[in-house]
């Protein structure tokens, strides 16, 4: 009886290894939800087990203002990081060596993450952390009442890109400690989002399916 049990158990799928991202990307992605809006707690994926760890408390009040997780089977490396320094004009950038970022807009409360979400791309953030490019792609839920008819970054009103730049170039900051350099280059549409999934969708197929 033990055995016929054990060979009816499935292991979990690794959220950036064992999930598709989807047939209908890069329009359409799924993505791998590790902190929503209510977490005083950063939440990450640790990348070895695929299981959901803490990261570290959120620091002050800062509150990420959209759910944030990864896309499965992307990486940031040699391509993302050509693409960054060809659009940028910057030089010596290296990729961070994650998936790549995404930030998912919804108008409901969901409630925790490690959670899988479909979501429509409609842009991104050009970050660099020092000299790393850590793009976060932007996203809204697919389907969602509020925000599904957004199609292209240049929809989102500016005091939501402005609550994103403010998240991302601060959340990090420790007073007293001024050696963490984060810039945002740039707030582009879902063209050039489509091209930077592209990018490390690349990365990632060199590196793990070799």
């Amino acid at each position: 009886m033990e055995n016929n049990k054990q060979e009816h158990f499935h292991h979990r799928a690794h959220p950036w290894h064992g999930v598709e991202i989807g047939e209908k990307a890069p329009e359409y992605i799924t993505a791998y939800i590790e902190l929503v809006t209510s977490d005083t707690v950063k939440y990450e994926l640790d990348k070895d087990s695929g299981v959901l760890k803490i990261d570290r408390p959120q620091l002050y009040s800062n509150v990420c203002p959209a759910m944030y997780g990864l896309v499965p089977r992307t990486y940031s490396g040699t391509h993302t990081a050509n693409y960054c320094m060809e659009h940028s004009g910057r030089k010596n950038i290296v990729g961070d060596g994650d998936p790549l970022d995404i930030l998912v807009l919804t108008e409901k409360n969901i409630s925790h993450g490690d959670i899988l979400v479909t979501a429509k791309v409609i842009g991104g953030l050009r970050m660099i952390d020092n000299g790393e490019i850590d793009d976060k792609i932007i996203a809204v839920l697919q389907n969602d009442a509020l925000y599904s008819n957004w199609n292209d970054i240049y929809d989102i009103p500016k005091h939501i890109i402005d609550r994103l730049r403010h998240y991302f170039l601060t959340y990090k900051n420790v007073p007293g400690n001024e050696t963490h350099s984060c810039e945002i280059l740039k707030v582009y549409g879902k063209t050039e989002a489509f091209e930077v999934i592209a990018a490390s969708i690349k990365d990632y197929e060199e590196l793990f399916h070799k």
